[in-house]
């Protein structure tokens, strides 16, 4: 699936999104009472600090650009970078007593488990986590943090270099002896994507999987998403870690790349968000929490292929969401326990 911007923009959902995206000026939108409320606070704080894996960067600017649209006066700092940097930045900070994020996205489930547990988590519920769809509600009941993003990772390829009859069409094609040399993946130790992508296979296909996909000598980055730039550059030919948002948002650009969505099931990422214990803008990270479970949030995410929050925000025209394919995804207590045992394994198996 291949779209380009004149697809998108003839979709009935594009233009809705249009019509959304044109309050992006100056003028504030319509805020809840709780938004007002937190808005008038928050200005006086003046900035919010975004630290975020849930997107690639040109997904998240846009996030903090819209926020500073809907918000006046308020400065989104966003940093973003893989799940495990950004929580061993935030561990840093804490120890140090040095914070500078204000809301920590991250990909691994995990690693709010370890914080809750430490009491390292401010408990704020957030009112619009209330509207979300349901399967993204109640992650966790006591309120310590909050499903807002989501993403799917099939098979990516790049339709220049294969057919589409030619490319793998479920999990274990990948280990056929022809890819060898042609995979790009991402890299468990840095993406929480990618870990529980990892952790999803495993139990599955068993680590056997693994040991036969390294056989075929992939490329490894570190994010997921640097398997779409492995592939727009010609130098692997199949993602085999493929991050449906940042591939059909280059393909959307014109990139010559496409998705496979493997019958024996996708995987779908939840992502959440938490403000950490002893941040600097309080309040404007409570607005910001907010912010990411608006529907406008919700549009953004739409546009660049990403998931809906929101169960008023339809996907665009001829895109695929969660609701189209199969998908698998572990339980909360296998990706907690599950990642740090496949880091390790697969640094013993893949050698990085």
């Amino acid at each position: 699936m291949s779209l380009s911007r004149r697809d998108i923009l003839k979709s009935g959902s594009a233009l809705a999104l249009g019509t959304a995206l044109g309050t992006h000026g100056a003028r504030a939108r319509d805020m809840t009472a709780r938004e007002k409320e937190l808005y008038e606070l928050a200005r006086k704080e003046g900035e919010v600090t975004w630290y975020t894996a849930h997107s690639n960067d040109t997904t998240a600017q846009a996030l903090g650009r819209d926020f500073e649209a809907a918000f006046p006066g308020i400065k989104a700092n966003v940093v973003r970078t893989t799940a495990q940097v950004a929580y061993q930045r935030l561990t840093q900070e804490q120890r140090a007593g040095a914070m500078q994020v204000d809301v920590f996205s991250s990909t691994d489930i995990g690693h709010y488990v370890a914080l809750k547990e430490k009491n390292l988590l401010e408990k704020y519920a957030p009112d619009n986590a209330n509207k979300l769809i349901e399967v993204y509600k109640n992650y966790d009941p006591d309120g310590f943090f909050t499903v807002t993003s989501a993403g799917l990772i099939g098979i990516s390829y790049n339709t220049e270099k294969l057919k589409e009859a030619d490319a793998p069409k479920n999990w274990p094609d990948l280990l056929d002896a022809k890819w060898k040399d042609k995979i790009a993946l991402g890299h468990p130790g840095f993406s929480g994507y990618v870990g529980t992508w990892v952790v999803s296979l495993k139990k599955l296909y068993g680590w056997d999987f693994f040991e036969k996909l390294a056989k075929n000598n992939p490329q490894i980055g570190r994010s997921i998403n640097d398997t779409v730039t492995m592939l727009n550059a010609g130098e692997r030919i199949v993602a085999g870690s493929g991050p449906n948002g940042t591939a059909m948002e280059s393909a959307a650009k014109g990139n010559p790349l496409a998705m496979i969505y493997p019958p024996d099931g996708s995987v779908l990422i939840i992502a959440p968000s938490g403000i950490p214990k002893g941040v600097k803008h309080p309040n404007a990270a409570k607005l910001f929490m907010e912010y990411l479970l608006t529907p406008e949030a919700s549009k953004i995410w739409v546009e660049h292929f990403n998931e809906s929050m929101r169960p008023e925000v339809k996907p665009l025209g001829g895109a695929k969401s969660a609701a189209d394919v199969k998908t698998i995804r572990p339980s909360v207590e296998e990706i907690t326990k599950g990642i740090p045992e496949v880091i390790k394994q697969w640094r013993d198996t893949f050698g990085v």
